[in-house]
């Protein structure tokens, strides 16, 4: 059934006011046509939402953000009468990357340079992130262009659904080396749920084995989960020896990305490619002498677009990924149905930084 032209919902939106205060607001949405409502079912709490919780933005950034519902990791079922393409009911994953021409009503080329595909189309400058500048999935009812809202295949349950976003971002860094990566040494630099989806999609999407897979991390007992990938700790290698990759990805982000980019250049042969992909508030110093006479190509990678959800679906599929994708899921999810329950469950992600990934179960 196709959706009424600009009709009205109303959605209950879980706000970050100031850190640490989260209050519930009622907010009146208008679902344009080309776009439909959906009801968050599941979503897992980000670094970045913790960040934006526990104040560690930087007070700028927060004055210019906040009231905000937070969350950008999430999955759905589409909400009253559906759309043109999808069913009422129907799960969904959440894109949280909304391109400007889609916002917009614009055709593609009238946008902006990613649009256009001048650029990638993950960086588009007159799109919005949920849950980075507008309300994100933390709400009732979410108002997406149809194209952001991509059908679960029957064969993928739930809590595998709901890693989708993480992996996309994973999936999209390795499409800038995926010619190289039939015959690649790749190494991931970080143990923690960006490392571990990030190696997994490298073994799952791309069949890369511990031949050639190489995970650093810094405690063994995380490091443990990557049965798929070669392990190495970072306090007991040898980094100056180098020549030992062709490809790095750093997924630590915060205080040791330092060391894990440094190192990262160490391990790299000449004319290896770098991947930075951990979010850090600070400036981080680099080895340039050795980029420079290394000749390494340095990308930089964040977010993702539509495209990528699709095909990480696809992978999704195979059981022996979602057997992978599945250590990452606690035994018990966080019921989420007021503000003060998504309060109490962001305090708990800040104070206690489990290797699992935390999932809120709303009950709206």
């Amino acid at each position: 059934m196709t959706a009424t032209a600009n009709r009205t919902i109303q959605s209950r939106t879980l706000r970050l006011i100031r850190p640490h205060e989260i209050q519930e607001v009622v907010v009146e949405r208008t679902v344009p046509e080309g776009f439909v409502a959906v009801e968050p079912t599941l979503a897992s709490i980000c670094h970045a939402d913790l960040r934006y919780f526990g104040g560690m933005r930087k007070p700028e950034v927060l004055a210019r953000k906040l009231p905000m519902a937070l969350l950008h990791e999430g999955i759905g079922r589409v909400a009253g009468n559906g759309s043109a393409s999808l069913a009422p009911g129907q799960r969904v994953v959440i894109v949280p990357n909304l391109p400007g021409y889609l916002l917009n009503n614009l055709k593609p080329d009238q946008c902006c340079p990613a649009c256009r595909g001048e650029i990638e189309d993950n960086y588009c400058s007159r799109g919005r992130f949920l849950g980075s500048g507008t309300d994100g999935i933390a709400q009732s009812r979410l108002v997406l262009p149809e194209p952001c809202a991509i059908p679960i295949p029957a064969s993928v349950p739930d809590e595998i659904a709901v890693l989708t976003e993480l992996c996309s971002v994973s999936y999209r860094a390795l499409r800038r080396v995926s010619h190289l990566l039939d015959r690649a040494r790749v190494a991931v630099f970080g143990d923690g749920p960006v490392g571990y989806l990030t190696a997994a999609m490298l073994h799952h999407a791309y069949r890369i084995g511990p031949d050639r897979l190489t995970v650093f991390g810094a405690i063994r007992e995380k490091l443990d989960y990557f049965t798929f990938a070669g392990t190495q700790m970072v306090q007991q290698y040898d980094f100056q020896s180098g020549g030992k990759a062709d490809i790095v990805l750093e997924c630590t982000g915060g205080k040791f990305s330092e060391s894990a980019l440094n190192q990262g250049i160490d391990l790299l042969s000449p004319g290896g490619h770098l991947i930075a992909m951990g979010v850090s508030e600070d400036r981080v110093p680099v080895n340039t002498r050795d980029v420079l006479e290394k000749g390494i190509t340095i990308h930089g990678s964040s977010r993702s677009s539509a495209e990528d959800f699709r095909q990480v679906l696809k992978v999704m599929e195979n059981a022996d990924c979602q057997a992978t994708l599945g250590k990452l899921i606690p035994d018990q999810y966080t019921v989420v149905s007021r503000a003060e329950d998504f309060s109490r469950a962001m305090e708990s992600a800040l104070a206690h930084r489990n290797w699992q990934k935390i999932i809120l179960d709303f009950h709206w």
